[in-house]
């Protein structure tokens, strides 16, 4: 073997030994349901459209996961806010059971019967295990309450009641082409 071969052969292999040193490890669920649905929680970015201040750059940790105080235009539907999913009873989930916290995440259609602003991905979550969508629900449950009415969603035509962030732009209307010669 030409010397050039077996340097090209050294330096593969190094750089192989190398690459598998600085692998990260694979962080593992926690098995414990509820500690699995924070993991998951945060996973999914909840946290992004229903903590107060997330949009600003300036989380309020103190009141995680409260209801956002900036919302979504949606053009020809409206203004959403991210709801508070603590279990505050009066502006939370505190009033509603882990079975319809499950079927609001994978159906987008709350106890209320309310469809959810088509910004929620649910139907992503529509296809959570039971496992994971139990665990959510848990972890939703057992979350400290923040007592904290977000605004409410607002159809088109209607003033915003909160500062909100046109996410979606439509296009412009197609110009029709010119007729042919």
């Amino acid at each position: 073997m030409s010397s050039s071969r077996f340097l090209v052969r050294i330096a593969l292999a190094g750089t192989m030994v190398l690459l598998a040193a600085c692998e990260a490890p694979v962080a593992e669920a926690p098995p414990d349901p509820i500690q699995r649905g924070g993991y998951l929680v945060g996973l999914m970015g909840c946290n992004d459209c229903h903590t107060p201040g997330y949009f600003l750059g300036m989380p309020d940790q103190t009141r995680f996961l409260g209801g956002s105080d900036i919302g979504f235009l949606m053009p020809g539907l409206g203004y959403f806010y991210g709801p508070n999913l603590t279990p505050d009873v009066d502006t939370g989930l505190g009033s509603w059971s882990e079975d319809q916290i499950i079927t609001t995440l994978r159906t987008g259609v709350r106890p209320d019967g309310r469809q959810l602003a088509p910004i929620m991905p649910w139907m992503a979550f529509a296809s959570l295990t039971d496992e994971d969508a139990n665990a959510i629900a848990a972890y939703l449950k057992s979350i400290p309450a923040v007592s904290n009415q977000a605004p409410p969603p607002t159809g088109i035509g209607q003033p915003a009641p909160a500062p909100y962030m046109e996410i979606i732009f439509p296009p412009p209307p197609a110009e029709e082409p010119p007729p042919a010669p």
